[in-house]
């Protein structure tokens, strides 16, 4: 049995279970349109590029660039307040999607944009792996 995990959980629905099922598995996958070959996320049931509802799920690398990112200097979650200050990046995955997350194992100020980045999985309860960054050379 996992510590107590007092952050905000995702909400696991019929749309995105096998996308929190691969990520228990250790496993970045993400939906890849079977008529376009679109990958995206967040999981949907239809393909936003061309409206087709035919998908698979691919493995991804798992790497990938900060797109973009802010530094929460004030905690908006009580459960937050002692990681103060922490990161939220947008993620630019190497295959195309964009996903949000944490980036961890780095100063602050060492932050930058482009910098690159690999997937690894925080098992924060036993049923949810979080999937959280940290700078790669």
């Amino acid at each position: 049995m996992m510590t107590s995990y007092t952050k905000p959980l995702p909400i696991i629905n019929d749309d995105n279970r096998q996308y929190w099922e691969y990520c228990k598995q250790h496993e970045l996958r993400m939906q890849q349109c079977n008529d376009c070959g679109y990958i995206r996320f967040p999981p949907g049931i239809i393909c936003p590029r061309c409206h087709s509802m035919a998908a698979g799920w691919v493995k991804l690398s798992g790497r990938g660039k900060i797109y973009s990112f802010v530094v929460y200097r004030v905690s908006y979650h009580p459960s937050y307040a002692d990681d103060i200050p922490y990161v939220v990046a947008v993620i630019q995955l190497a295959e195309g999607p964009r996903m949000e997350s944490d980036v961890t194992g780095i100063k602050v100020e060492d932050l930058k944009v482009d910098m690159p980045v690999e997937v690894y999985f925080d098992d924060v309860t036993d049923e949810v792996s979080l999937p959280k960054f940290k700078a790669v050379s």
